[in-house]
C-alpha cells in the first residue's frame, strides 16, 4: 500500500518553516481563515515569503474573491507563484452557486488545483469530471466537518477514493481531522493526503505509546495544576 503523505495546515511562518526543516511532512495547506487567526496582514506577502523556503514541496494557496471572474483571475495570480503551488478553489461560492465551471475552465489550462470545502459524493463526481486527463489535481473532503454532523466519514471516503482513483493525477485528501487515529483511519482507507495542525502532528509523532505511562502522566498533570492553583478540600 502506498504511503499516505501528511500536509501541515496552518499559516504561522516560522511554524511552517520548521516542519518543513524536520522533514515530517510531504506538503502544506494554508487558508483565509488561518492567515486571519495568525494575523498575516498581506496574503501575497505572506505567500511569497513562505514560498522562499518551502519552494520543493506541494502547498495550496487559496482564491478568496466570491464571483467566478474574480476567482479566475486569482487563481491565474496565484499559479505564477511556484511550481509547487497548487491553488485552492472552493467547491461553491458564498451564495452556493457551483465552481464546476470554473474548475474544469482552469484545469483546461494545465492548473494545479486543490478543490476545498468539499462534503458529499455529488461534489466529488463532479469534480473529478471536471478534471483535466494529465493534469495534478487534489479532491479535499472536510472528513472531520462531516464527522461533526453526526455522519460516519468512512462511507464518504471510502466512496469518494474509488472516484478519485478513476482519473489519473487526482489525490485525496482527508481534510479537518479531528484526532490522531483520523490519521490511522485515513492510511488504512488508501487516502493520499490527510492535512493535519502542527498540534496533531506532535501527537501523531508520539502514537503507540505505552497507555499506561499515558495513564500516569494525565494523573501527574492533574496533580500539578492543583498544587499550582493551591486547591484544598478543607475550608
Amino acid at each position: 500500500m502506498k504511503k499516505m503523505k501528511i500536509y501541515a495546515d496552518g499559516a504561522v511562518l516560522e511554524e511552517m518553516v520548521e516542519a518543513y526543516k524536520s522533514g515530517a511532512v510531504s506538503g502544506f495547506t494554508t487558508n483565509p481563515t488561518l492567515m486571519k487567526r495568525a494575523g498575516v496582514a498581506s496574503y501575497a506577502n505572506f505567500a511569497k515569503e513562505v514560498l522562499k523556503t518551502i519552494s520543493d514541496l506541494p502547498i495550496s494557496f487559496e482564491v478568496f474573491a466570491d464571483t467566478l471572474v474574480e476567482m479566475e483571475a486569482e487563481a491565474i495570480e496565484i499559479a505564477t507563484w511556484g511550481e509547487n503551488v497548487y491553488i485552492k478553489i472552493p467547491i461553491m461560492t458564498t451564495t452556493g452557486e457551483t465552481t464546476i465551471p470554473l474548475i474544469r475552465k482552469l484545469s483546461a489550462k494545465g492548473l494545479k488545483l486543490n478543490i476545498t470545502a468539499i462534503m458529499t459524493g455529488e461534489q466529488v463526481e463532479q469534480t473529478v469530471e471536471s478534471l483535466s486527463l494529465g493534469t495534478q489535481n487534489i479532491v479535499s473532503v472536510f472528513a472531520g466537518r462531516i464527522a461533526d454532523s453526526g455522519r460516519d466519514p468512512i462511507p464518504y471516503m471510502v466512496a469518494a477514493k474509488k472516484c478519485c482513483a478513476q482519473k489519473a493525477g487526482t489525490e485525496l485528501l482527508w481534510a479537518s481531522p479531528r484526532e490522531v487515529l483520523n490519521i490511522f483511519q485515513a492510511a488504512e482507507l488508501g487516502v493520499d493526503i490527510i492535512t493535519c495542525t502542527p498540534e496533531i502532528i506532535a501527537k501523531y509523532q508520539a502514537a503507540g505509546k505505552d497507555l499506561e505511562q499515558i495513564s500516569l502522566e494525565t494523573v501527574q498533570m492533574f496533580y500539578r495544576d492543583s498544587q499550582a492553583l493551591g486547591y484544598t478540600v478543607f475550608e
